[in-house]
């Protein structure tokens, strides 16, 4: 029948089964969305997409057949034409026959199944706040997709009222914040950390995170072409892609690690970031021992690949055992060389830069920028501790 949609809408508002919907719907978003994306996306429906079934069935297969029929064959697009071994292909063909209706999501109870799933941990343990949100979303996003559609009357889980999901801490520990010497102490630290000039290779890499704040990803993407660094004076970083890392089964290209456009920005927009005289003179000397790749990157591993997260992760820890004291050891402080980014974001308002330009360089929301990095900014306390002495002594 036609109905006037794009193809791809078409298939999913046609979906009767919540499982046929979900195949639909990961269809529908599959191209445009990044691969940390697509894994997050079918993370959380092979979650929720076994609890939707209609529980007085027999024959239920375990929940890790289940999660890997859907997660390994079922849900992503390009490995539904893999074999699958017998067992797969009972489970699905299972969730086919017992998946409950889309219409049967209009029902409270019903949502309550799928909320709750995602709540638990395939262990039985309590899943993280983190992971509860991130999944709880796609499940709200999908459902909100069959609103669009008019397949459902509104947003199910906006009618649950007695399931609320956990506080997300997302306001970074001012515990992992490195003052600058120490900042200095551990990019000296890297040096001494493996063979063939490895730590020495990275050093660059982690200074990058620290007085420029990039995040991992970006600093991997930078390029030759993207650094003007001057012999004197400030130089300035011009960001163009990232290098996300994630499994190669969520990539178009099969590769690792993704490429793509700067987070929070249009695909072509570029983020300028102003770079004090040390990192330039660090990222001068890096070019001048290293070279660069041949498309321009500063960083690649000995075979000219992105650097794994396992690799950069690995120096970092044996540096923090050089540069830190036994006690700092066992502390949050710069215990992932994410933290550099948060001590470059925390220094910068400190230093009393206005919040608009911190925002600008470090590719933040002004109102997230504030809300995360709230408990970094020193003086509050302190100030507001003598108002009160002075309003008591009044």
């Amino acid at each position: 029948m036609e109905t006037g949609l794009p193809a791809s809408m078409a298939k999913v508002k046609n979906a009767v089964t919540w499982f046929a919907f979900v195949m639909a719907y990961v269809d529908m978003k599959w191209p445009h969305a990044a691969a940390k994306t697509r894994d997050s996306l079918t993370d959380a429906l092979a979650t929720i997409t076994p609890a939707l079934v209609d529980e007085s069935a027999s024959g239920k297969p375990e929940p890790l057949v289940l999660r890997e029929a859907l997660r390994q064959y079922a849900l992503p697009p390009v490995s539904r034409q893999s074999e699958r071994p017998e067992g797969i292909r009972s489970a699905l063909a299972w969730l086919e026959r017992h998946s409950l209706s889309v219409a049967d999501l209009s029902k409270v109870r019903n949502v309550r199944l799928g909320l709750d799933a995602l709540t638990l941990n395939l262990d039985g343990g309590a899943a993280a706040a983190t992971t509860i949100a991130r999944k709880r979303s796609v499940f709200y996003n999908a459902l909100q997709y069959a609103v669009d559609l008019e397949e459902l009357p509104s947003n199910p889980i906006d009618k649950v009222k007695a399931w609320k999901p956990p506080k997300v801490r997302e306001i970074v520990d001012r515990r992992v914040v490195v003052n600058p010497v120490q900042a200095r102490e551990l990019l000296t630290a890297v040096t001494y950390v493996g063979r063939l000039g490895r730590g020495r290779h990275l050093r660059g890499f982690f200074a990058c995170l620290y007085f420029a704040g990039l995040r991992p990803a970006e600093a991997l993407g930078l390029r030759k072409q993207d650094c003007h660094l001057p012999a004197t004076g400030w130089g300035r970083l011009v960001l163009a892609r990232s290098k996300p890392q994630t499994n190669k089964k969520w990539t178009d290209s099969g590769a690792a690690h993704d490429d793509r456009g700067l987070k929070h920005r249009a695909e072509d927009e570029g983020r300028p970031v102003p770079v004090p005289p040390e990192l330039v003179a660090i990222l001068r000397e890096h070019i001048q021992e290293f070279g660069v790749h041949e498309d321009g990157r500063l960083f690649r591993s000995s075979r000219g690949g992105v650097i794994s997260i396992g690799t950069y992760c690995e120096v970092w820890r044996a540096a923090r055992t050089f540069a830190l004291t036994p006690e700092q050891q066992v502390s949050p402080l710069a215990a992932r060389p994410y933290d550099l980014r948060h001590a470059a974001v925390s220094l910068w308002l400190n230093a009393g830069v206005a919040a608009p330009d911190v925002a600008e360089r470090a590719g933040h929301g002004v109102d997230v920028l504030l809300r995360v990095y709230a408990k970094c900014i020193d003086g509050g306390a302190e100030i507001a501790n003598q108002r009160i002495d002075d309003a008591l002594a009044a």
